[in-house]
C-alpha cells in the first residue's frame, strides 16, 4: 500500500517586543502571533487549517525561529558548551569506572580505600566494579548459516 505524504509547512517566527510573530511562507497571507515559542506551532497550525478549510491535523508543521546574530551565537555557545560538558561527563564516568576496578581488582585496595581516593561512596566504588563493559550483543547463528558451517 502506498504511503500518502502530508503536506508540510513552515513557520517561521521572529521576536517582535513581546509576541513572536509568525509567518508561513508557503501561503501568501497566513500570519499569527503567539506569545511563547512553544505556542508557535499551534497558532500556526490553526492559521494554515483556516486559510486551506482543512483540519488542523491534516499536516505538518516545522517551527523555525528566528533571532538577532546576538542572540544566535548565545544559543550556539550554550548548545556547545553542553555538548563539551556530556562529552567530558563521559569521559569521566568511563575513567572513574577504570580507575575503581583497577584500584580494587588488580591493586586489591577495598571499596572504601578507592572510594577514598576518587572521591565516592564505597556503595559507587561496588556499583562501578560490579558493572559489566558495554559490548555488542552476539546473535547466534541461524540454523542454514550453522548447517553450512558443519
Amino acid at each position: 500500500m502506498a504511503q500518502v505524504s502530508r503536506p508540510g509547512y513552515t513557520a517561521r517566527c521572529r521576536r517582535i517586543g513581546d509576541w513572536w510573530a509568525i509567518e508561513v511562507p508557503q501561503l501568501r497571507g497566513v500570519h499569527s502571533q503567539a506569545r511563547r515559542l512553544d505556542q508557535v506551532e499551534a497558532m500556526a497550525r490553526e492559521a494554515i487549517a483556516l486559510l486551506r478549510d482543512v483540519p488542523a491535523d491534516s499536516f505538518d508543521v516545522r517551527v523555525e525561529p528566528h533571532l538577532d546574530p546576538d542572540a544566535e551565537a548565545t544559543v550556539a555557545a550554550a548548545t556547545t558548551a553542553s555538548q563539551k560538558a556530556r562529552g567530558a561527563a563521559e569521559d569521566a564516568s568511563r575513567l572513574q569506572r577504570e580507575a575503581a576496578r583497577a584500584l580494587v581488582g588488580k591493586y586489591r585496595l577495598t571499596v572504601r580505600d578507592a572510594g577514598t581516593l576518587l572521591r565516592l561512596s564505597p556503595q559507587r566504588v561496588s556499583q562501578l566494579t560490579a558493572e559489566r563493559p558495554r559490548t555488542t550483543v552476539k546473535v547466534a547463528p541461524s540454523r542454514a548459516a550453522r548447517r553450512k558451517s558443519a
